[in-house]
Parts: C-alpha cells; structure tokens; sequence
C-alpha cells in the first residue's frame, strides 16, 4: 500500500467511523453485477474482476462480471445506467468517459451516475526514444520551446494519452504533433523502433525497455515518485500541477438509495485495506486509490473541467 492509500483510507475510515452512517439492513440479498464495459483481457477487466473476486467476504454476495465492450467502453455503460436503481448492477469507469463526452462520442457524461468509490490508479509517463536531442524532461521542454510541433508524441487520439499529453504541452507552454495509435503497446514500440519521439505510457508497456536502454522516461504523473522508477522526476518536481493517471472507479445507476450507497462504498473502503487485493493489484500494474464517494466526485469535476477546456485540441 502507498503512503498516499494509507493516508486516503485511514481518513476516510475515521470520518466513516464519526459520522456512524445509516447501512442498509436488507442489502444485498442476492448477487450484484457488475457490468464491465471493456472486452475481457483488457486493463480495466483483469482490475475490475480482482475486486469482484475479493468482495463478497465485505460485501456479502457475490459479484459476477459482464463484460460489454464496445465504442471506448460507452456502449456498456449505456446499459448499466438503463438498469433499475436498486444498488443490484454497478460499472466502471475511468477517465475516457470524460474524453468521450467532450469530443462527441456519446451523449453520457460521469454525472448520469452516482459515484460510489474510485478503486485503482495506474500512473502515467512521459517517455522519448534515446537518440534525442535532450536527454531529461527539462531538456525536452527546452526543445519543443525552441521547436515547435518539431516533436511528435505517441497517444490515443480523443482518449485519456491525448488529454495528458495536452495538458503537459499546456503546463509547459509548448506545442507538439500528436501522432495517433490503437493502444500503449503500439505506441511505445513505435519509440522504441525510432517512428516516435516521445509517447505517453505507463510501467507495464515501458519498464523492461527503460532496462535495456531502449527509451528512457522523462517524467511521472504521480504525485510522488515511485518504488519502481525512483529516479524518474514527477511533472509536480518540474513545476506543474499534473496528476496523470488513469483512475477506475465504482458507479451505479442514478438514484440508488443512500443506504444501500453507503454499504457498497464501505465495502470498497475496506476491500481497498485488503493486503491480498492490494498486492493483487500491484501484480497488475496499478496502485490501490481508494475516494470515496465525496472526494472522488470532487476529481472527476475538477478533471472535467479540464478535458472541457482542452477538447478542441484533443477531438480526433
């Protein structure tokens, strides 16, 4: 568990704890589903299904998963917010909703639903191909301000890569080409194989190419640098308020009764100080973030706020 989990979760006990909330006595009394609106294999499905895997014992029933994919994961939360609200179907979502809704792709927005509880983080970099001519993250924003549109940066064009590295380009007051591609994987080969300058990825696409020598990373989206790359500097180190992660969280149909919402999210607070679900989540590549349903409703409008005011330059 990060400092930033502890600090996060042992808050938000001793709040739960002062404020004695009202759980629902009858719920749940039959499982819950759990739509994951990605294909099964991805990043949001393997993390979405460890929590599902490990919440019965807190949440007392089980939790089966449905994947429905589809259109940048609209299409599945199309159904779950189509579904009664009665706390008996949850869903995920992460920062690409807020992409989606800011360039077109759908008509849903984070608001449709209630929040229940953000689960997981998965940190970001900048990374860049090792025959530039800069070798740090200050040597690069020297050089795109000198160059402008001279670099070109690996993201998925109208998702949450395009967002981060506009806000980087923004924060930095620079400008670079956007080079679109399917997934991180893609991207990341394309610097490795010189097709890039530099791209947005993340610890499980970059790392054992960082080893080899063959990228290097330029800088994290953390707010503290971490274990695994203890000597790349965080965008906050460099002066900017940057906190690029792709976060998933709990939400469910709009409407769900408050009781039956605070027994889920406690569930979720005291699934998130599992020591095997945690360390489940760090074998996948991401960090246990635990927010309730307060705080994590404060990030998705604080983060909303910014794709609006950059979704003319991330529209694909």
């Amino acid at each position: 568990m990060t400092k930033f989990t502890r600090t996060i979760a042992g808050a938000g006990l001793a709040m739960a704890m002062m404020a004695q909330p009202v759980f629902a006595q009858d719920y749940p009394t039959r499982p819950v589903e759990f739509i994951v609106p990605w294909a099964p294999g991805g990043g949001s499905d393997i993390l979405m299904r460890i929590i599902a895997n490990n919440i019965s014992g807190y949440l007392g029933a089980e939790m089966p998963v449905i994947n429905i994919g589809g259109v940048g994961g609209t299409v599945g939360l199309a159904e779950a917010v189509r579904r009664p609200a009665d706390g008996y179907t949850i869903s995920q979502v992460h920062e690409g909703l807020l992409t989606a809704t800011a360039v077109g792709m759908t008509d849903l927005a984070w608001d449709d639903f209630d929040l229940i509880a953000l689960m997981t983080a998965s940190p970001q970099y900048l990374v860049a191909a090792t025959d530039q001519p800069f070798d740090d993250f200050e040597g690069m924003v020297a050089y795109a301000q000198e160059n402008p549109n001279a670099l070109t940066v690996g993201v998925t064009l109208g998702g949450v890569p395009h967002l981060h590295a506009a806000m980087i380009a923004e924060a930095f007051d620079f400008e670079w080409r956007y080079v679109g591609y399917e997934g991180t994987g893609e991207r990341i080969r394309a610097v490795v194989g010189g097709n890039l300058d530099v791209a947005i990825g993340d610890i499980s696409s970059s790392l054992s190419f960082a080893e080899n020598g063959d990228l290097i990373f330029l800088a994290s989206g953390t707010e503290e640098r971490i274990a695994q790359t203890p000597d790349v500097p965080t965008f906050m180190e460099m002066g900017a308020d940057l906190d690029l992660l792709i976060t998933r969280g709990i939400v469910v149909p709009k409407g769900v009764p408050e009781d039956v919402q605070v027994t889920l999210e406690a569930a979720l607070e005291q699934l998130a100080m599992d020591e095997t679900f945690i360390q489940q989540i760090n074998n996948s590549g991401a960090d246990v973030m635990f927010r309730g349903r307060e705080d994590y409703t404060t990030y998705l409008r604080n983060l909303s706020d910014t794709v609006e005011r950059l979704a003319e330059v991330i529209a694909p």
